[in-house]
């Protein structure tokens, strides 16, 4: 507890987490809208400043390391390889498949960290978001 991680959560989770130490997670993911999103500043008073940052890119793309993602996913046996295997015998290796990839990979790493029951802080999402059994 007290701990902020910095970077890539998928390597984080990896990395430092041990299994079922986690109460809690909010997940806020991207959506895949296809959009740069930026970060914007306010003057003192408050007012909208002209200044702004890239914050991140919502796009995601099929390449080789996707495809070895993925991989790694449908490597490991249970009903997440299932369905990705059947969302890339669907899809091919497209964008989509690419964001499926994505958050499969890190959805398996927040299920390997939560302890049981594992709980999710977004109600207002779709069920398969859901990580209970």
């Amino acid at each position: 507890m007290g701990t902020l991680y910095y970077g890539d959560k998928l390597e984080i989770l990896r990395r430092y987490l041990k299994d079922k130490t986690v109460d809690l997670v909010y997940l806020d993911p991207p959506f895949n809208s296809a959009q740069n999103y930026n970060a914007f500043f306010q003057e003192k008073d408050g007012s909208a400043a002209a200044s702004q940052i890239h914050a991140f890119e919502d796009t995601w793309h099929w390449d080789i390391e996707t495809k070895k993602a993925c991989d790694a996913v449908t490597e490991q046996p249970g009903k997440v390889s299932d369905v990705m295997q059947a969302f890339y015998t669907f899809l091919g290796g497209n964008d989509m498949m690419a964001y499926l990839t994505m958050m499969s990979s890190r959805l398996v790493e927040l299920r390997r960290v939560l302890k049981p029951p594992a709980r999710k802080a977004r109600p207002n999402q779709s069920a398969l978001l859901n990580f209970s059994p």
